[in-house]
């Protein structure tokens, strides 16, 4: 069975859900900085949306049943490769457990985001049994 996750406050605004869990995973769509999950990106630096962005994924991984301590891979999506370091040094602060495995791609579509992330993580076991 496949799950979707969309909290029906915050449409995702394009083709897809903001999450879908299966065979004990979640799967995490491309999530920025907005105000509030789907919203428009926050101005901020890039260490800022770099936080915001993975606030968003926290809250969207706990609707799902997970959590950012239960990542296993994450897609770093970049506007500005002169960013990455700042980035970097923000992201490492929210896996202090130990970081998931991870790649990163420049944004494809046109955005005002600095930072964007995708992930896959464990479902909870409460999750799984559902």
């Amino acid at each position: 069975m496949i799950e979707f996750f969309n909290p029906p406050d915050a449409p995702a605004p394009g083709a897809f859900s903001r999450a879908t869990r299966a065979a004990g995973l979640i799967f995490v769509s491309g999530t920025g900085a907005g105000n509030d999950i789907g919203g428009k990106a926050r101005e901020g630096t890039a260490a800022e949306q770099t936080r915001w962005a993975l606030e968003n994924v926290a809250a969207i991984l706990a609707a799902a049943g997970s959590s950012l301590e239960r990542v296993v891979q994450v897609t770093l999506l970049i506007q500005d490769p002169a960013d990455y370091h700042e980035i970097n040094a923000e992201y490492v602060k929210h896996f202090p457990n130990g970081l998931p495995a991870r790649h990163t791609a420049r944004f494809g579509v046109p955005t005002t985001a600095k930072v964007a992330f995708a992930c896959i993580a464990l479902a909870s076991e409460a999750a799984r049994a559902r």
